[in-house]
């Protein structure tokens, strides 16, 4: 049974940064597509940035709306994924969602609050 823990929401200020992590127990990592997702409140979720297998070269986008300000990043060895997000805002504020993807295989974690308020 695959598992995703997101990890590092929280509160922060307009303009602070926080860094998502997201641990899974795919012993076969490198074959997925890592993506982080957001909910927020009364809206859908929405794709926030993936990241490709590292077969298929690691690439990496970016929804508009976050497009400079976060990062994606994945690290083998250590088994997470890492959402870094700068010059947040209050519209930035969701339960943020990290995700696993291969062919027809779809993992989901249940989700970290990130809050942006001062």
């Amino acid at each position: 049974q695959v598992q995703l823990v997101e990890s590092g929401g929280g509160l922060v200020q307009p303009g602070g940064s926080l860094r998502l992590s997201c641990a899974h127990s795919i012993s076969i990592f490198s074959l997925y597509t890592m993506g982080w997702y957001r909910q927020a409140p009364g809206k859908e979720r929405e794709l926030v940035a993936t990241i490709t297998s590292i077969t298929s070269g690691g690439i990496t986008y970016y929804a508009d709306s976050v497009k400079g300000r976060f990062t994606i990043s994945r690290d083998s060895a250590k088994r997470t994924v890492y959402l870094q997000m700068n010059s947040l805002n209050p519209e930035d504020t969701a339960v943020y969602y990290c995700n696993a993807r291969r062919g027809t295989q779809d993992y989901w974690g249940k989700g970290t609050l990130v809050t942006v308020s001062s």
